[in-house]
């Protein structure tokens, strides 16, 4: 089995990914959140500090790309193929309502005619190779058909494959059959993306499709960010590597960031997964919400760690 990192915009940048890999390791693929191009420019500050090779050190890093203008994707892809990356990934699973007004990330998969001559022009101009990372449809999984008639016109590297549409956003489960038709239907390589949370969600999927050969995990890592260990060879996680996990992307925050409220912010984000590594009650994850302060904080993880047992 390949491992993957699902990119999740504002927590797994290049800060969170060199803490992991120290900590954890075991990914074989991260994928970067997305960088959005326009006509002004390639990409932000933010998003040029992901990709910068030299903060991607002994990591395998496939940056994604979000948009729906083929001159756009061109030219951050020969951008990103001069910082020495082989392959990008188009988003085309972005559920935000933001992006999917725009017709971007999922909004794009109605647009299927407008897709077709978008995919024929990137794959015609770029030398990166290029993955898709899609969901089944904007309404409906009815619509995956005609999307992979789509994708199968074209040389995709690797799709990755969310068996959502955009209407369920992250609730209900994954369309397993949605998924299947994407598995044998694709003439390509499939990975699967979507609800990986416990070592028994791995098995069931596996059982299912027993030559899957590709998954990649989002919500499952950040909530249990020893998970693939524990698929691999059932090395159960302990508190002391958690919380040298935290401290790196902590102290990794605190000297690339500006101000308590920022690095608060960040980690408050990430301990909205990352409470549920443990057996906690709501009082401790209310306290952590409510620090306004770095040293009110440091005494609510003092508090949980020393307080509170891990699920495993």
């Amino acid at each position: 089995m390949n491992y993957y990192m699902a990119p999740l915009e504002g927590i797994t940048g290049y800060l969170f990914r060199n803490a992991y890999e120290t900590c954890f390791g075991e990914i074989d693929k991260y994928f970067t959140p997305f960088i959005s191009p326009n006509q002004k420019r390639i990409c932000r500050t933010r998003e040029r500090n992901d990709v910068l090779p030299e903060h991607n050190q002994g990591m395998k890093v496939v940056p994604q790309i979000l948009t729906n203008q083929s001159e756009q994707f061109i030219k951050t892809a020969e951008y990103l193929e001069d910082l020495g990356y082989g392959e990008v990934n188009l988003n085309l699973g972005c559920p935000v309502g933001t992006v999917v007004s725009k017709k971007k990330g999922s909004g794009f998969l109605s647009e299927k005619e407008s897709l077709r001559v978008f995919l024929d022009e990137i794959y015609d101009s770029c030398n990166s190779k290029i993955s898709i990372k899609t969901r089944i449809g904007l309404e409906t999984a009815d619509e995956f058909d005609e999307l992979l008639d789509i994708f199968n016109e074209f040389p995709v590297y690797e799709l990755i494959i969310h068996p959502r549409t955009r209407e369920d956003y992250y609730k209900n489960t994954p369309d397993l059959a949605a998924f299947e038709k994407g598995y044998n239907r694709s003439r390509t390589e499939v990975c699967y993306n979507g609800d990986i949370f416990t070592k028994e969600d791995y098995n069931s999927l596996i059982s299912r499709f027993p030559e899957l050969n590709f998954m990649m995990f989002g919500r499952g890592i950040l909530r249990y960010p020893g998970l693939i260990c524990l698929i691999k060879d059932g090395t159960v996680m302990k508190k002391e590597k958690l919380l040298e996990f935290h401290n790196m992307i902590y102290e990794s925050y605190r000297q690339n960031l500006y101000g308590d409220k920022t690095v608060l912010f960040k980690m408050k984000e990430l301990w909205s997964y990352m409470i549920h590594s443990f057996q906690y009650d709501n009082r401790i994850e209310k306290r952590i919400k409510k620090a306004q302060k770095l040293l009110e904080y440091d005494d609510m993880i003092q508090e949980l760690f020393s307080g509170y047992g891990l699920i495993l």
